[in-house]
Parts: C-alpha cells; sequence; structure tokens
C-alpha cells in the first residue's frame, strides 16, 4: 500500500469524523493526529478547526491563522501615483549655511 493510498484512506475516515457543522472544534487524539497529519492539516486549510488530546486533555489547537489586518503588497500597484519633485535631490541653502558654522 503506497503513502498515497493510506493518506486517501485516512481522509475518508476523518471526514467520516468531522460534524456536520464546521464550526464545532473536532477532538482528535495526538496518535492518531500523528498518524494522519496531512490528511488532518488539508481539513485546517479548509477551515476546520482541530483539538489535539492526549488522555482527554486538550493539548493544541489547530485552526486556519486569522486575516491578515495588513493587505498584502503587490510589487508595482502604486506605478504612475508617485511623483519625485525635481528638486528633490537639492539640498536647500538655509542647511548648506548651517553645515559650514562653527559648532
Amino acid at each position: 500500500m503506497c503513502v498515497h493510498d493510506m493518506v486517501t484512506r485516512a481522509e475518508g475516515h476523518i471526514s467520516e469524523q468531522r460534524s456536520e457543522n464546521a464550526q464545532i472544534p473536532q477532538k482528535v487524539g495526538v496518535r492518531e493526529f500523528r498518524g494522519n497529519l496531512t490528511a488532518y492539516l488539508r481539513q485546517v486549510r479548509q477551515g476546520a478547526t482541530i483539538l489535539v488530546t492526549s488522555h482527554d486533555q486538550v493539548m493544541a489547537e489547530l485552526r486556519p491563522p486569522a486575516p491578515s489586518y495588513r493587505p498584502r503588497r503587490q510589487p508595482g500597484a502604486l506605478r504612475g501615483r508617485i511623483r519625485i519633485s525635481d528638486d528633490f535631490d537639492r539640498t536647500p541653502q538655509d542647511v548648506l549655511d548651517s553645515l559650514d558654522r562653527d559648532l
């Protein structure tokens, strides 16, 4: 039996265990979780929350990350919107004069 078949079979077993309501976290023992890690991570990617337990005590909670408050940067998004003035790299005379003074 190949690894893919094992993962597919585990996903079938896991999906049977999943509640109809995706909001209810699924409890999974450490051994079961370790044995089917890929399948459980796929479920988390799809929005499920999984509680990993040991001796009926929750050890970890896996859920998708919270949406970022800062949008992802897209290179080139401001192209054509930013203009640099012609005198950008010229130092004002009063600044130059202050540099020549004694301290």
